[in-house]
């Protein structure tokens, strides 16, 4: 990975620099380059070239200078905290998820109060102070029942952040209540929400969530429900689940629409802080099971996907390696192609954990991790704002 071509890729940057032969040709891959770095939004087609047709040392390098401009420095941030399930029930049946369980199920639970209070305590002594809760489309499970949840989690715990559910919980308990999203957000932080995870996202293109989801929120949904979270100026983060059914054009969708919602949160408002993408876990999946779909994502294949976010959504601030899913040593490349971001150390995760992903980290070894990449480690909170 050590050869560099595209002309120096565009002479790092330089303004003064013009391609030989002076104007622009749209699908050279020089002028994209130039395109990339200079913050301006490629297109899909414009994308697809970059990640199919660049050596992998000029795309991560492209990534990389990207995040110094966003990001001067060395450093790369972390977060601890901690997942809980609200329950593992849920009606959405999706092909990619061995988690759920349907109500009648014999190991079915909802989380008590006292069980919250034992695993936050166990977070707070590992140095944490933030939950996220999963949920799941519960059928019995009412939009009262999660206000009266986090008021009583922040009545034990008033400085614990609640970082919570997801657009399509908000979105079916919309349904439920027959209110607007922007209505079940306000009062949900109200009772003491403090972010919204991009939990749900998998590609944001209807082709795909009819196969892998269809009786989860459609993809505009999705998007409508982050909107309003913007609107809110409630912190929220994106994701994105691949290396299944989509296309490399469905992926490249999937960041330009969230690349535009980003455009289109009020000034001033934090909108996406963060954007997450994993490559999809198959172990015991129905998607693997019955139709025979692996995830097939490479090493290179991951940090391309991390350098080509980074260069499709450069109005999205932070990029985040998934050493959960990818490991230690693919993470730490990627922090070289684009990402900033380290994560979390993942205190009881569960989701991904039993489809395959058992990569683990505490947090004396997500710093190492990120040391011996040649970074320097901070400790952040939900908001990006560094820890002492």
């Amino acid at each position: 990975m050590n050869r560099i071509t595209n002309t120096n890729l565009v002479k790092f940057c330089c303004p003064e620099y013009t391609n030989p032969q002076g104007h622009l040709f749209p699908m050279k891959t020089e002028n994209l380059i130039y395109k990339a770095l200079h913050a301006e939004f490629l297109t899909i087609d414009e994308g697809k070239v970059l990640f199919e047709t660049l050596p992998l040392a000029d795309l991560m390098l492209a990534g990389n200078e990207l995040r110094k401009k966003l990001h001067p420095g060395k450093t790369v941030t972390w977060i601890i905290d901690r997942n809980v399930n609200i329950t593992n029930v849920c009606i959405s049946g999706c092909k990619f998820c061995n988690f759920y369980r349907t109500s009648g199920s014999s190991d079915a639970y909802i989380t008590t109060i006292p069980e919250y209070c034992n695993k936050i305590e166990e977070m707070k002594r590992l140095g944490g102070n933030q939950l996220l809760l999963q949920g799941g489309l519960h059928p019995k499970l009412s939009l009262e029942f999660y206000e009266k949840l986090f008021s009583d989690l922040k009545g034990h715990y008033p400085d614990v952040r609640l970082h919570a559910l997801g657009p399509p919980e908000i979105a079916w308990l919309a349904k439920k209540s027959k209110l607007p999203f922007k209505t079940v957000l306000e009062r949900l932080v109200a009772a003491g929400l403090d972010s919204l995870p991009g939990a749900g996202a998998e590609i944001l293109v209807s082709r795909v969530r009819k196969v892998l989801s269809p009786a989860k929120c459609t993809a505009r949904e999705w998007l409508d429900v982050m909107h309003a979270a913007h609107e809110l100026n409630l912190t929220t983060s994106a994701t994105m689940m691949f290396g299944h059914i989509e296309t490399i054009e469905e992926r490249l969708e999937h960041m330009v629409a969230l690349r535009e919602l980003q455009g289109r949160k009020p000034e001033g408002h934090k909108g996406f802080l963060s954007f997450i993408p994993w490559p999809f876990q198959d172990d015991r999946t129905v998607l693997k099971e019955q139709s025979g779909v692996f995830n097939t994502v490479t090493p290179e294949e991951y940090i391309r996907m991390i350098a080509i976010s980074r260069i499709m959504m450069p109005n999205i601030p932070n990029i985040q390696a998934s050493w959960l899913t990818v490991g230690k040593e693919t993470a730490q490349l990627c922090l070289h192609a684009g990402a900033n971001d380290f994560g979390s150390i993942m205190i009881e995760e569960n989701v991904v954990s039993v489809a395959g992903a058992n990569h683990k980290f505490d947090a004396a070894g997500i710093q190492q991790a990120i040391s011996e990449a040649g970074f320097e480690p901070r400790q952040r909170d939900q908001d990006f704002i560094l820890q002492a």
